[in-house]
């Protein structure tokens, strides 16, 4: 490791002082990531504003062996955007043009510091929308999209990032810049954005990110349904999925998920229900018109407490409001909480959410339900009192037995938020000893010194020590026993 002097002395010939921050107030605000369990001060956080400039810290870091971490608004909540012990974090929220729309070809180039929600801003006034849509779309940059190959609440119908991302200008580790696919769908030869998409910053950094643009749906049929149980809501989307309704988007919340939403943005969910499905149709005014009373005859039979059809476009809104505000809602409930992200096959959804909840009453832990019901993308969110002894621990285990179960029902470890440092102990439940081999030897032929991201995704490695208590998550979990 180059001399600290030294070395930041490089790194303000490449950029400005008042870009190269190093006094320890500024360090400790990117100490951590949306899971905050984990904290690691970096040796210095630098703000580039371009391309070129990118490029040459990126070769800076390659020549000297100094570890780096890309860094977007820092929303990651498996630690993938902690930074690495004496690395340096590079922060592009300053890259945040969006360098082209052409609402001809339906595309638009953006640097990787540009909100997810600012894309479909600008191509709204053309019909056109950007899909993909996390519940941090008003703060989610798309290079932190792109790194975890984010989903959103309307992934079942449109696909992941990596379905939206037709090419790629990235820089590597070791400082060379490549061009990856192209402004159009139909690519020859090998998918390689696709490939470096979900690559969680093991790769490099992504430059520019050509985007695909869809038209907006002319029309939407949205149905906000109560029920008297979570696994009914899950038995619901079930039936969904065989009947062959392919609907934009089906979401489901629990109560206490409803609860802290109810408090923070007054979404009029079901009272007295325990569950609530969103289901969202959307296309054109024949194709709503002809899949509506298919959808409603299977609502209409699960057994709901309550249908409530949204009433117009500001009721929609209200009801995706209360949706994507569930999140930090349930800060409101509990100051800590652990979000997973575990996947299970749907027609699975009912029995992985009762044994969610038996889990969870073994371990004396409340879990609010938040998630994509309609790729069995689950997110609960563990609450515990970080002030009380032992309970952080508990969650922990739990979160780690919801993340196994969720292997043994033949699902996945995560739908979109990564594996990072919170989930990488695990990866061995998951992967054979011979797959994380071959995904170990990708990673460094794009990165021989291992510098990009080090630490993150795979097994092994000084990951950095949880802030309050010392402990590895899943360690504590008797995850790591299984490797």
């Amino acid at each position: 490791m180059p001399d600290r002097p030294l070395f930041i002395d490089s790194l303000r010939l490449l950029l400005p002082a008042e870009r190269c921050l190093v006094d320890p107030m500024s360090l400790a605000t990117y100490a951590s990531d949306g899971l905050t369990a984990f904290e690691v001060i970096p040796r210095a956080v630098v703000l580039p504003e371009t391309a070129d400039e990118v490029i040459r810290l990126v070769k800076l870091c390659h020549e000297h062996a100094v570890p780096f971490v890309a860094r977007g608004s820092g929303t990651s909540l498996s630690g993938g955007s902690v930074p690495i012990e004496e690395g340096i974090v590079i922060a592009l929220n300053r890259m945040n043009r969006i360098l082209k729309l052409d609402p001809d070809t339906r595309t638009a180039v953006v640097e990787p510091g540009v909100t997810n929600l600012s894309v479909t801003k600008a191509a709204a006034p053309h019909g056109l929308h950007y899909a993909p849509d996390p519940s941090s779309q008003q703060v989610c940059t798309i290079g932190g999209n792109v790194a975890f190959n984010s989903g959103g609440a309307h992934c079942l119908k449109y696909g992941m990032t990596a379905n939206h991302v037709l090419g790629l200008k990235v820089v590597l580790a070791n400082g060379e810049v490549c061009e990856l696919g192209g402004d159009s769908l139909e690519q020859v030869g090998p998918d390689l954005t696709g490939f470096f998409c979900g690559s969680e910053g093991l790769f490099g950094i992504a430059l520019e990110i050509t985007l695909r643009l869809l038209p907006r749906a002319a029309c939407f049929h949205t149905v906000l349904v109560g029920y008297r149980s979570l696994d009914m809501a899950g038995d619901t989307v079930s039936a969904i999925v065989e009947s062959g309704l392919l609907p934009g988007a089906m979401e489901i919340m629990d109560r206490l998920a409803m609860d802290a939403a109810e408090a923070a943005v007054h979404a009029e969910f079901p009272p007295g229900s325990e569950s609530c499905l969103i289901v969202e149709l959307e296309g054109t005014p024949e194709q709503v018109a002809a899949e509506q009373p298919a959808l409603m005859k299977i609502i209409e039979q699960s057994q709901p407490i309550e249908i409530r059809v949204a009433r117009d476009a500001d009721d929609r809104l209200r009801i995706w409001k209360g949706r994507k505000s569930a999140f930090s809602a349930v800060g409101r409930l509990s100051p800590d909480f652990i979000v997973q992200d575990g996947v299970v096959p749907r027609r699975r959804l009912g029995e992985a959410l009762r044994k969610i909840s038996k889990l969870a009453a073994d371990h004396g832990l409340r879990v609010a339900n938040v998630f994509h019901a309609g790729d069995g993308n689950l997110h609960p969110l563990i609450l515990y009192r970080g002030d009380v002894p032992g309970e952080l621990e508990r969650a922990e285990v739990l979160a780690g037995e919801i993340l196994l179960m969720c292997v043994a029902m033949g699902g996945s470890l995560t739908g979109e938020h990564g594996i990072g440092l919170e989930k990488k102990a695990n990866l061995g439940s998951m992967f054979s000893a011979d797959d994380i081999d071959v995904m170990m030897r990708v990673r460094r032929g794009f990165d021989p010194k291992e510098i990009a991201n080090r630490g993150k995704m795979f097994p092994g490695g000084n990951a950095p020590a949880l802030s309050q208590h010392g402990l590895h998550p899943l360690e504590s979990a008797g995850v790591m026993s299984r490797m």
